[in-house]
C-alpha cells in the first residue's frame, strides 16, 4: 500500500483506508520484511516536479483554475509549474487544439520538462484529446486528468449550435467520431476522469469516461462545482505525481 507522504489534502483518506485495512485482519501479523517495505515505500516522496497545464471549458478562462492551483501548491508544486491555457471559445477546437499542442512546447521549452501533465474541464476535454489522439501529443504528456470533460459529447451543447465549436462538442459530430475511434487513450499517457449523475451539463453524464482510463464516478457534483471541490482536485493532484 502506497501513501503520499505529507500531503494535506490526503492525510485523513490515508488514515482511514489504513484503519479498515486492519480492522479488516486484526490477526494479521506484519513481518521485518513486510514494514521495511513500507516505511521505504512512504519515504519516497511522489512528483511534484512535472509541469501542469490546465485547459478550461466553454466560456472559461485561466481564472477557472484558482482553486485547483491552490490546491496543487499545497500538494507541492511550485507556482513555476503550474500554467492556463486559453483558447477561443467560440472559434473551431481543431485550431484550440494546435495552440494547445504550441503552447505545451513553450512550456516544456520554459521548464526543461519533456512532458507536462493536463487537467481539463468540460469542453477542455474535446481540446486535449484532439491534441493528444490526432496531433500526436501524448509523446509530450505524461498525466491526463479529465473533468467532466465531454469527451464524447453532450446534448447541451444543442443550445448553441451556432458555434462550430458547439456543433464538434455535439454527440456524433465527425469531431467526436474522430478522437474516439479506435484508442480513446494512446501512448503511454495515463489516463483519468471524474464524472458525476449530478453534472447537469454534461449529458449524458458518462460521457466523459474513456475506455483504458482510471474512470471515477463522483457521488454527486455539479459542473461548475467541480472547479472549487478540493477534495476531488486533491485527488487529482495525487494522479499527477503517481
Amino acid at each position: 500500500m502506497r501513501h503520499a507522504p505529507r500531503r494535506l489534502l490526503g492525510v485523513l483518506a490515508a488514515a482511514t483506508l489504513a484503519f479498515t485495512l486492519f480492522s479488516a485482519a486484526p490477526t494479521a501479523v506484519a513481518t521485518t520484511a513486510t514494514t521495511t517495505a513500507s516505511v521505504a515505500s512512504a519515504a519516497q516522496p511522489l512528483s511534484t516536479s512535472t509541469p501542469v497545464v490546465f485547459v478550461h471549458g466553454y466560456t472559461g478562462s485561466a481564472s477557472n483554475w484558482t482553486t485547483a492551483m491552490s490546491v496543487f501548491r499545497l500538494n507541492g508544486w511550485s507556482s513555476s509549474n503550474l500554467f492556463a491555457y486559453e483558447y477561443n471559445s467560440y472559434g473551431n477546437n481543431i485550431t484550440n487544439a494546435q495552440g494547445l499542442a504550441t503552447y505545451v512546447n513553450t512550456v516544456k521549452a520554459r521548464t526543461g520538462a519533456s512532458k507536462v501533465a493536463i487537467v481539463n474541464h468540460s469542453m477542455g476535454g474535446l481540446v486535449s484529446q484532439y491534441y493528444l489522439k490526432v496531433l500526436g501529443g501524448n509523446t509530450s504528456v505524461s498525466h491526463l486528468a479529465s473533468i467532466a470533460g465531454a469527451n464524447h459529447g453532450t446534448t447541451s451543447a444543442g443550445a448553441c449550435l451556432i458555434y462550430t465549436t458547439c456543433q464538434q462538442m455535439y454527440p456524433g459530430s465527425s469531431f467526436i467520431a474522430q478522437i474516439t475511434a479506435g484508442d480513446e487513450t494512446p501512448g503511454t499517457t495515463a489516463y483519468a476522469t471524474w464524472y458525476s449523475a449530478c453534472d447537469g451539463v454534461i449529458v449524458p453524464y458518462t460521457s466523459t469516461r474513456l475506455d483504458g482510463a482510471t474512470n471515477n464516478n463522483v457521488l454527486c457534483q455539479t459542473h461548475i462545482g467541480y472547479l472549487t471541490d478540493t477534495v476531488v482536485l486533491g485527488q487529482i493532484a495525487d494522479f499527477v505525481a503517481s
